[in-house]
């Protein structure tokens, strides 16, 4: 009898090993083909964004521009030939100098203000700072045509207009970049900023030797966000400038698309100036991937 219960026994944890390896085994299963599906929409998706942008690659290597069927999604010949005529023949390379300029200036001076009105914000006692931080974000709600007229009227009195000051200074203040830095400079550990007060460090060398060096990864991200709002701004610089020689990328393409209409232009010159146009914010994104997506984690916090 005791040998037919070991038996049993054994019998039973053989069993039981077995099932827990087939669960096992279903489990693996499962979450490797739960892997495939989530790749393969990952692939779909990467597949309908990409597919736009390969259309208007395509069509600035055609002379004409024209696609009607599948096999027109061939690249052309004439991609040289397009290219060239936009950037030299039609002055696109003009209007992307001026936007390089003015989204550099946006970003240089964004930086500076907000690293300071967040510093103020966070570390030193300012009075009523919270109600003038809930201010800063209550402009977030304002839309921006609501203050061309205003600030048409005030750019004009001071005589900034049809000049890169009248497209760079009203840019100059982010209420969403003091918030992305507020929130990082919230998450430094306090034991750093008691440390540097008791050894008697300034504001400026304080901010010089500790924040920036600190906060490295988010500056870079924040100016990459910063660069791109600035080099997509488009109804501003129509509103403000007058001459097609300080216009900026944005403008100069809708002027290429005019040109289109008016029947002067191959579509294949407009897309050309279509991806020239992306080419900057989509290598500076690229390659400053890394501390963009720590930026948008730590906006999300």
């Amino acid at each position: 009898m005791r040998e037919i219960r070991q038996y049993a026994r054994r019998w039973i944890d053989d069993r039981t090993g077995d099932d827990s390896v087939t669960k096992q085994h279903n489990t693996e299963d499962r979450i490797g083909t739960e892997g495939v599906a989530v790749h393969a929409q990952l692939w779909v998706l990467t597949l309908l964004i990409v597919f736009p942008i390969f259309v208007a690659l395509t069509v600035s290597t055609k002379q004409q521009g024209i696609i009607t069927s599948l096999p027109d999604l061939i690249p052309g010949a004439h991609a040289i030939d397009n290219y060239r005529e936009a950037l030299v023949g039609y002055g696109f390379a003009r209007s992307m100098w001026n936007s390089f300029v003015m989204s550099v200036v946006v970003v240089v001076g964004k930086l500076v203000i907000s690293v300071l009105a967040a510093m103020a914000i966070v570390y030193y006692r300012v009075p009523y700072k919270d109600l003038v931080f809930l201010f800063v974000l209550f402009t977030l709600l304002l839309p921006v045509p609501v203050r061309f007229i205003p600030l048409f009227q005030l750019i004009n009195d001071l005589g900034w207009g049809n000049s890169l000051l009248a497209i760079t200074v009203p840019y100059l203040a982010s209420a969403t970049t003091v918030f992305i830095l507020r929130q990082h400079f919230l998450s430094i550990p306090t034991s750093i900023v008691e440390t540097t007060k008791l050894d008697g460090v300034g504001p400026v060398r304080f901010m010089w030797s500790v924040l920036i060096p600190m906060s490295r990864g988010v500056l870079v991200g924040v100016s990459i966000i910063m660069f791109v709002y600035a080099w997509n701004q488009y109804l501003w610089p129509l509103v403000i400038i007058d001459s097609e020689a300080y216009q900026v990328a944005q403008v100069g393409l809708q002027l290429l698309q005019g040109d289109v209409q008016g029947g002067q232009l191959s579509w294949s010159l407009v897309m050309a100036g279509s991806v020239l146009t992306l080419l900057p914010p989509l290598a500076l994104m690229i390659y400053f991937r890394g501390p963009l997506l720590k930026t948008f984690s730590i906006q999300q916090k």
